[in-house]
Parts: C-alpha cells; structure tokens; sequence
C-alpha cells in the first residue's frame, strides 16, 4: 500500500468510502463454511461479516480469554464450553431468537456438556481417527497400527496434546479422558516411543501431503480426513477398534458481545437446513442439523466417514472437560513429548 492512500484510509479523506453497515465478528475454524455462507448473510440482513479463522482451541482460548477479544461469535468445541462458562466469556443464548433449534438431530438437542443448549447451538461434528493410502496392507484399523516401521518417515500424527494423548491411552487401553497420573505417564512412554517414526505433529495442513502421497497414514479429523479422501480417492479412512473420541463444535455468543439479536440471527441463520446442507457439500462435514441431513444428496448422508454406523458409532466417546490439575499433567506432558 502507498503512503498516500493509508493517510487517505485514516483520514476519511476523498477516495475512502466508508461502510455503515452494522457489523458482526465471527472467529470460526477454517474451511467451515460455504463459500456463500457469510455473502448470503450479510446480503439477507444488511450486515457486513468480519470473519478470520483459527486451527485450534487454544488458539481460540488464547484470544477470548481477555473478555475484550472483539468477536462475537466464535465455535469452541462441546468440552471447552464448561470452562468458558465458568471463566464468564459465554452469553446465554435466548431460545425464542432461535426457532432453528427444531431442526437439530436427535442426538444433539439434549448433550450431555449441555443438556439445555443454554450455552451452545451444536454446529458441526467429526471423530478422531486414522486416514491412510489403500496402498497399505494390510490396512490400517487400530491405533496400534500406528506404532508399525513401515510407516517410518511417512506417518503424522496430530499437533494437539488431547487427540494425541488420547490415541496414546486408547492404544493400551485407558478412556480418552484418563486423569490418573500412572495412566498418563503410561501413555506419554508411548508417545515418546513412536516419535522416531513421525514425519511431524500436523493439523489440517497434513491434508495436502496425503493428497500428494507424500504421507500415507495420519492421525487426523474425520471431516478433514474427508476433504482429503475427496481430492484423492486412493485414501480411506478407519475409526480404530480400541476406540476414538468424538467432537461437537458449537456456535456460542461471547458475553463481550454488544450485538446479541444480530449475533442469535446468524446462529440461527446456520440452523436453516438449507445453509447447513450448502455448508455440509462445501466442506465436507457432518452437520448435527437433522433437517440438513434430509437434503444432502444419499452418498453423502451415508458417508460412513462423516456419519458412522451405530456399531461404530457406539465405539466413540465425547471427552470430558478434564480438572485443571489433570490439564496442567497433560500440558507439561505434552511439552515433555514435543521436546524428547
């Protein structure tokens, strides 16, 4: 930018026109909407959308917990909801704003983190699991698996401290939420031990290198796993035998926000079937909006990557919300693992 037009940008002087639109600030995680999502919003309502992503909780955590973040909405997933209730960084939501709630599945309209949806309107959901290139045989199913030389060099496993742990005691048979320190420090020699093999820790940045064939096994989100698989049809996925958690990310109003009715409008812009089946298409996610659901062409309601069987299904476990000391354990943990 020249000098010249940002003294014009902050003067207000002639060649600026200035926006007067009312204004709302989502912070979402990438590649979570459509790319008529926020246009169709902001065109229906008269509104402009400040929208930026993030690839993490603790990225979120991090900007919000100052209670002076500047957004409005933002999308923590189900177990972090408790704690930014407790901390007085969440507004509770007016259910007569959000007549959309109707159009939720069954499964999402009384959870168990929220089992009045005060808090958070289910948005979209995935589990954790194991994308691989079918070249691999045999083929991947446990996390166990994920412990095989073969796989040296060319095998990632997620950059985040809860999934990773998670596999780690699912492996030797410990539930994903594990609070006992024995239990942890267990699964921590197991981290450690496969860390040879690992080309890196990744997110959804890993995408691209399965889709290159540069990686062929990743620990890695269904949905993501997904959006993979759809570029390069000779991945697939599988959600471990010893178990795998499960995930809800929510649309919650952040107490700081001084836009509540339009804030509830977008949320409940998201709940109409429509928009949520455009997003679904778009992204590849599973949406928990059961009147979406009926919209998305068969091949993708029956997908059994973003939407599992019940025998599978029944496999899965939502995290708790862990107690500070047992998250303190597993952040000092996790250093310890990044640093061995």
């Amino acid at each position: 930018m020249k000098r010249r037009d940002l003294f014009l940008g902050l003067t207000g002087l002639p060649g600026c026109t200035r926006d007067t639109r009312p204004r709302l600030n989502v912070y979402n995680w990438s590649a979570y909407v459509a790319p008529e999502t926020i246009p169709g919003f902001e065109a229906e309502f008269g509104v402009r959308v400040r929208y930026a992503t993030y690839e993490s909780n603790e990225e979120l955590l991090a900007k919000v917990l100052s209670g002076n973040s500047g957004w409005d909405v933002v999308f923590p997933t189900h177990n972090r909801i408790g704690p930014m209730r407790e901390y007085g960084l969440l507004a509770p939501l007016n259910h007569s704003w959000l007549p959309g709630l109707d159009n939720l599945d069954a499964r999402f309209r009384a959870p168990e983190w929220d089992t009045g949806l005060l808090w958070g309107v289910p948005y979209m959901w995935n589990g954790t699991g194991i994308v691989y290139h079918r070249k691999i045989k045999p083929a991947p199913s446990r996390w166990a698996d994920l412990w095989n030389g073969r796989l040296k060099g060319r095998l990632t496993m997620l950059d985040d401290p809860e999934d990773m742990l998670g596999a780690c005691l699912k492996k030797i048979g410990y539930s994903f939420s594990a609070t006992d320190p024995g239990e942890l420090r267990a699964a921590e020699r197991e981290a450690v031990a496969q860390k040879p093999l690992l080309r890196a820790y990744l997110n959804a940045e890993v995408r691209d290198q399965l889709v290159s064939g540069d990686v062929l096994a990743a620990q890695l989100w269904s949905t993501t796993a997904q959006q993979a698989i759809a570029a390069a049809p000779d991945l697939a996925f599988a959600y471990p035998a010893e178990g795998f958690p499960f995930y809800c990310d929510c649309a919650v109003i952040l107490r700081e926000s001084r836009r509540a009715r339009l804030a509830h409008q977008f949320l409940d812009y998201l709940l109409r079937p429509r928009v949520s089946a455009q997003i679904v298409e778009a992204t590849k996610t599973a949406t928990a909006n059961r009147a979406a659901q009926d919209l998305l062409p068969e091949s993708v309601r029956t997908n059994p990557v973003l939407y599992p069987p019940d025998a599978i299904f029944g496999r899965g476990e939502w995290p708790r919300t862990l107690p500070p000391a047992t998250q303190r354990l597993r952040d000092r943990i996790w250093t310890e693992i990044k640093s061995a």
